[in-house]
């Protein structure tokens, strides 16, 4: 396949996944938050909704979000590369597609495509976004990975960690608790961890699967959220970054910043 006939592919490739996705997002159920809906929520969740939600809004549909930051391509790399991304997320039924362009040198880029839909992921990596070196599909650890991410990333679009979106949610103490989401025969628990305030400032769990030296392992794995701002009447971290914890030690691997966020909300 040619240079550009690659460059085609992608594109349409990725065109057809958004497609999908939309449809997805396609629903006549239209939910509005009620907090007599999580009054037998552990109370630090409670906190957390009644603090960055409003009562009687519309639940998130859909989001689309600009980020932008730095990652590290593998835990022995010391240098960090700067990325910028655009991902879409479906409230309905879980799912994204993440694209993100990172430089690794003055004249080279990678292009790469993570996407999680009907509980399967794809992961694609594009050197000068064009040559395939890397990718990964249907695997059921992926799919698990990709999972995880959603769960995380739902402080961004945050009805989606309501009950009424599937997420369980387990007591733990005054300060954490622990959410539960199944989707496609596969489920994950994160723990949250709430400040005074009312926000969520750490996700953790001790055995997220990631592909190490070209086979998949479970490590602990660990995201936290600050700086908190004001967006469409709802509350939500600007900054994050994410980690693995390995035997060797930490290592940050991703640190990224919302540019801009944009909601579409069932009615």
């Amino acid at each position: 396949m040619s240079f550009c006939a690659l460059i085609r592919y992608h594109e349409n490739n990725t065109e057809k996944m958004l497609s999908r996705l939309n449809s997805q997002c396609n629903s006549h159920k239209v939910l509005y938050v009620d907090f007599k809906n999580i009054k037998a929520l552990p109370e630090p969740v409670r906190r957390y909704f009644k603090n960055i939600l409003q009562e009687g809004q519309p639940f998130i549909k859909k989001t689309y979000i600009v980020q932008s930051g730095e990652l590290t391509t593998g835990p022995k790399t010391k240098e960090w590369s700067s990325f910028q991304a655009e991902e879409y997320v479906s409230s309905v039924k879980p799912g994204f597609i993440w694209k993100a362009r990172v430089a690794i040198a003055s004249l080279l880029h990678l292009k790469i495509l993570d996407t999680y839909m009907d509980g399967k992921a794809c992961g694609s990596v594009l050197l000068f976004s064009a040559l395939k070196v890397a990718s990964e599909k249907e695997n059921k650890k992926l799919n698990s990975g990709a999972l995880f991410r959603y769960l995380a990333e739902a402080v961004w679009y945050p009805t989606s960690l309501l009950p009424e979106n599937g997420v369980t949610w387990t007591p733990i103490d005054q300060e954490n608790a622990l959410a539960t989401l199944t989707d496609g025969g596969i489920s994950v628990s994160l723990k949250f961890t709430f400040n005074d305030k009312g926000e969520i400032i750490n996700v953790y769990t001790d055995k997220r699967y990631g592909l190490f030296e070209g086979e998949y392992r479970q490590y602990p794995w660990e995201g936290s959220f600050s700086n908190y701002i004001e967006k469409n009447g709802m509350r939500i971290p600007q900054r994050g970054q994410v980690g693995w914890h390995l035997p060797e030690g930490f290592w940050l691997f991703w640190k990224g910043k919302i540019e801009e966020i944009e909601y579409t909300f069932m009615q």
